[in-house]
Parts: C-alpha cells; sequence; structure tokens
C-alpha cells in the first residue's frame, strides 16, 4: 500500500481526542463554573483519590505541574543545600532542573542504550567514587513511557541508605517487569498532566504519590505555602496547588486511558512490525552493525507494561536533520528527545562535564526521531509515516 502525500500527520492530535470526550467534559467544567471553586476542594480530592486506585499507592498530592512535583517531592525529602542527587542526563531538564532549585547538586549518569532508561551500572560507578553521605537521593525517570529497572535501582537505594523519587512524568500506568505502576515502589512518585502526556490535562497540573503518610502530609503543607492550618506556616512552601478546573477534566479522561493506552500499542504494534518487515531491527541492535539504518524502540520485558507517551527511532545521526526535513516536508510531526543531554546544557557547565562522559546518552541525543504514536492516528496515517521514514532512510 502506498501513502497519499496529502494526508497529515501531527505530532499529537488533541483534536482529535476532544472530539470524542466533548460531550462528557464540557458539562464537567459547567460543574466547577457553576459551584465556583476553582483552588482546591471535591475535585481536587476526588481525582487524587481516583489516581490513587489507578496507581495503587494509598497517598496522592495533586499540584500544579511536573516541575512543582519534582520540587515538592525533593522538599519532603529534606533535599537541599550540600546534599546531591543522581539523575540521568538524558532527561527533560526539569529532573535536574528541579534538584537545583533546592539549592542541591544534580549528578549525571548514564543510560541504558537499548531501553533509554537510567544505568543502574552508571549509577553504581558514581557512587563508587564518592564520600558515603555525599549522595542522598536517586531519581530515576520512565522514560518515554517504560519503567526504569527499578529493582535494581532500589537494591542500590538500599545499600546506600538513599531516598528515590521515580520521574514517572512520561509514564501515568506503566508498569514493571513484577507488574507495579510506576511511582509507587520509590519514596515518592511525580507524575505530569501537560497536555502531551498520555494523561494530560487543559493546561499544567501534577500529582506526587507515596506510600508514607507523614511525607504525604509534608507534601500537602509544602504545596500551599508550608501552611496547616489556614495563616499558620510550618515550612517555606510554594504556591503549588491543583486547579479544580484541571481535575474535572483529569477526572474525565482517565476513565478512557487504559483504552487509550491500548490505542497507543497497537500503534505501536503496527508500527514495529511494518518496519521489521523493512528489515529495521529494534533499539537493542547497533546501527554499525549493519542491515537497514533504522532502529525501533525495544519492547518492554515480559510483565512490563509500555504505554508508548513516545514511540523513537534511532537513525544515523549524520542524516538525522535530513530525514527530519523530509518529513516536515511530507507533512508529517516530529520531534527530538532530547537534542542536548543535560550535562552539556550552559546552566551545568560548572560541573566540569566533558564530551564522551556519557556515551549511550550522547549518542540517543544525536540519533533519536519521536514519531506520531497517539491512539487516534488513522491506518492511512500510520502508512503515511511508516512510507515516507522508509524512503528517507533508503536515501541514505
Amino acid at each position: 500500500m502506498t501513502s497519499a502525500t496529502h494526508v497529515d500527520v501531527p505530532l499529537l492530535d488533541l483534536k482529535a481526542q476532544y472530539a470524542t470526550i466533548r460531550s462528557e467534559i464540557e458539562p464537567a467544567v459547567q460543574e466547577v463554573l457553576e459551584s465556583q471553586v476553582f483552588i482546591g476542594g471535591p475535585k481536587v480530592a476526588e481525582f487524587e483519590c481516583r489516581c490513587a486506585g489507578y496507581l495503587d499507592v494509598p497517598y496522592t498530592v495533586g499540584n500544579s505541574s511536573g516541575s512543582d512535583a519534582l520540587i515538592l517531592a525533593l522538599d519532603a525529602l529534606g533535599v537541599g543545600p550540600g546534599d546531591e542527587v543522581i539523575v540521568p542526563t538524558y532527561t527533560f531538564f526539569s529532573t535536574a532542573g528541579s534538584v537545583s532549585r533546592v539549592g542541591a547538586t544534580p549528578v549525571f549518569v548514564d543510560i541504558d542504550p537499548t531501553t533509554y532508561q537510567i544505568d543502574p551500572d552508571s549509577i553504581r560507578r558514581v557512587l563508587a567514587g564518592r564520600k558515603p553521605g555525599a549522595v542522598k537521593a536517586l531519581m530515576p525517570v520512565h522514560l518515554f513511557g517504560q519503567a526504569a529497572d527499578l529493582d535494581a535501582i532500589m537494591a542500590i537505594a538500599d545499600e546506600h541508605d538513599l531516598r528515590v523519587v521515580e520521574d514517572a512524568a512520561q509514564a501515568f500506568g506503566t508498569e514493571d517487569v513484577r507488574g507495579r505502576r510506576v511511582g509507587s515502589v520509590g519514596d515518592i512518585g511525580t507524575f505530569s498532566f501537560f497536555p502531551s502526556k498520555n494523561l494530560g490535562g487543559f493546561g499544567d497540573g501534577g500529582l506526587c504519590t507515596t506510600r508514607d503518610e507523614a511525607l504525604a502530609e509534608r507534601m500537602i503543607r509544602f504545596r500551599n505555602h508550608g501552611m496547616k492550618p489556614k495563616y499558620f506556616h510550618h515550612d517555606v512552601g510554594l504556591n503549588a496547588r491543583l486547579d479544580a478546573l484541571q481535575a474535572a477534566i483529569l477526572l474525565v479522561k482517565i476513565e478512557h486511558l487504559d483504552a487509550w493506552s491500548a490505542g497507543r500499542q497497537a500503534n505501536a504494534t503496527w508500527y514495529d512490525e511494518a518496519f521489521a518487515a523493512a528489515g529495521a531491527a529494534t533499539s537493542g541492535v547497533s546501527l554499525d552493525e549493519g542491515g537497514l539504518p533504522l532502529r525501533t524502540p525495544e519492547p518492554a520485558p515480559v510483565g512490563a507494561r509500555h504505554i508508548y507517551n513516545q514511540y523513537v527511532l534511532r537513525v544515523p545521526g549524520s542524516h538525522r536533520d535530513a530525514i527530519r526535513e523530509t518529513l516536515k516536508a511530507a507533512r508529517i510531526g516530529n520531534e527530538v528527545y532530547y537534542p542536548r543531554c543535560l550535562h552539556e546544557q550552559d546552566c551545568y557547565r560548572d560541573l566540569g562535564h566533558q564530551a564522551g562522559d556519557f556515551p549511550n546518552a550522547e549518542r540517543a541525543s544525536r540519533e533519536t526521531i519521536a514519531i506520531p504514536i497517539f491512539p487516534e492516528l488513522t491506518e492511512s496515517q500510520r502508512q503515511h509515516v511508516v512510507d515516507t521514514v522508509l524512503a528517507s532512510i533508503r536515501a541514505i
């Protein structure tokens, strides 16, 4: 089958999603408007309760964004000036930025070249070179909707007496190899409801999860200026509360989330098969090993659940810009997550890292392209994506 060149394929089509739930969203919003309760209130409490059940945790704390969720988590754990926090260098900026915001220092580590998740061996190497007690926490990121190796991470944390904050901004509903929902294993999990996430609001929003009641209480205070009761401040907190309008919208969306995740998974399987038929391998095979110079994502291991917040291809780095231009000309949305690692950012130059310090992350930043994976993709849109990618790759 040959795709038609007139088919537009955005990277994400939120209008298509909204069309399917408009009849549910509008009365939910109207209910909040009629109540005139916009900050906190019963809708936020209801959404927190629904998330607790979905994520299999006893305590959830709604807040203003995924970035603020990370800051609240670190504050609650007492991370601050003089502390170090281990983070992957290949992730969105807020992972490390939150560490800096609380006055601590991010310590970068490499990723697994196959899954793009934080590499436990890289964590061990860093800890071997640090004074005991210098590192206070680990912050694994469940990148692109797949779970990091939580068994290895928690074993390292136990051995070195470290706290664990799971950055699950891209992984609401993801499960590890033991079937555990991410965000339910470490001391605190954090989530983002930015509109592009698999569970996205109509603006910013975030969530913290924990099994520790005392940590939950601290985060509840911290999100509201460290205040409880009103005008009595135990801590210097943030204005990081979740809006009731966002909670109402997310309450509607969460009921559709499993169906949307299944749609993403089905699209990923379709892509996998189409690209494999053309000679592509998974990301576990090096681009240097011959065959078609294209790699698809590594499937989740048995027992795990990958929700495909992104579907990320690997192509030769020297040709990526040309491939992106071809996709753009064909009106196919695409994105690079992430073109510059965190240790290469100007604001972290003072940490003294050099090119080659984190080879797996640096190569991923040069070779990866995300293509559309949203659940409403049509077959003609998928075919247009595959045909265009393959034509571009074969022209290399």
